[in-house]
């Protein structure tokens, strides 16, 4: 059975802000430098194996994915289709837990005027775990709180509402097993 551990990025300086991130490349915070770090360490010390990891090209995942890399010896690489979803209007706007952001996450279609529907980072990241499930290697994948939603939802059923709300925090590490083949 395969195994994919999922890492939400450290802190970044629009999380202190309580604004919506999505596609914006916005840079760590010192303490998400420092989450980072600590999750490489907790790595090592669970005794986690894995062979690569993979991450979103946005500078908070990246930044968080050398870390872990330099600490852990286990190599890197970006990987495009874990970028934030474009949010669109949304962006850099503020608080996260708004009202009508709520609402907007649950339009699975909408692009939100100039961002990306969700269909469309479904998509993407279902492909990306349909190639990962065929794969013997073990993979750590850094991303966003946005793209755990959908990696959640590929390893099990959520409705609308849990699927909208569904988070983790940041730096928090979430193991999913892969189902074996029959």
């Amino acid at each position: 059975m395969g195994v994919l551990y999922f890492v939400r990025h450290g802190e970044s300086q629009w999380n202190v802000e309580d604004k919506i991130c999505g596609a914006t490349d916005v840079p760590l915070t010192e303490k998400g430098h420092e989450q980072a770090v600590l999750t490489g360490r907790s790595f090592v010390e669970k005794g986690y194996h894995a062979d690569e990891i993979l991450y979103s090209p946005l500078q908070r995942a990246a930044d968080t994915a050398r870390h872990i890399s330099e600490i852990t010896g286990i190599p890197c690489r970006a990987e495009p289709r874990l970028i934030e979803q474009n949010f669109g209007i949304w962006e850099g706007t503020s608080p996260r837990s708004s009202q009508g952001f709520k609402e907007a996450k649950q339009c699975f279609i909408s692009s939100f005027g100039t961002g990306e529907s969700m269909f469309r980072v479904a998509q993407r990241v279902y492909n990306l775990l349909d190639e990962l499930r065929g794969d013997p290697k073990t993979y750590v994948l850094v991303a966003h709180n946005g793209i755990v939603r959908f990696v959640m939802s590929y390893f099990g059923d959520m409705t609308n509402e849990e699927f909208a709300a569904y988070k983790v925090g940041n730096c928090e590490i979430r193991r999913f097993e892969f189902p074996s083949e029959q």
